[in-house]
């Protein structure tokens, strides 16, 4: 599967939607990453950590929805990346959708698959949530 990786655009996100580790586990097991020039950027992972480990950079956010099957952000597209999102195309992400009703119909409306962070259970748990709660505390 190609999996992108774009610069996360919400203001005051510095975050990156995978690590270099994360995206070697993936081309590993076969995937193909395409990752946003000076996505790591504000985390302090630099686009040449992610070429060393088979990444493909592209030049910019376009791109990467464009060449991406599915889609790995850290926090919600925002209103500019909603044209840019495909039918069909997979979007793995905190989306918190409760909160936000425009949202909510621009992820129907683009016919995307959307999978929020939040949500996903195993066995009865949110093991996505557990390490921002124990930050939080």
């Amino acid at each position: 599967m190609k999996i992108g990786v774009p610069k996360e655009i919400k203001p005051q996100e510095a975050r990156v939607g995978l690590t270099p580790a994360g995206a070697l586990t993936l081309i590993r097991s076969g995937h193909h990453l395409i990752v946003q020039k000076g996505a790591g950027e504000l985390s302090g992972i630099a686009d040449n950590e992610y070429v060393a480990v088979g990444c493909e950079i592209a030049s910019d956010i376009k791109s990467v929805y464009t060449l991406a099957e599915m889609i790995v952000k850290v926090k919600e597209p925002m209103p500019q990346e909603y044209p840019l999102i495909q039918p069909g195309q997979l979007l793995f992400t905190y989306f918190h959708f409760a909160s936000s009703e425009t949202l909510t119909q621009a992820m129907i409306q683009s016919g995307s698959v959307c999978i929020a962070y939040e949500t996903v259970e195993e066995n009865g748990k949110l093991p996505l949530l557990i390490p921002m709660s124990e930050v939080a505390g």
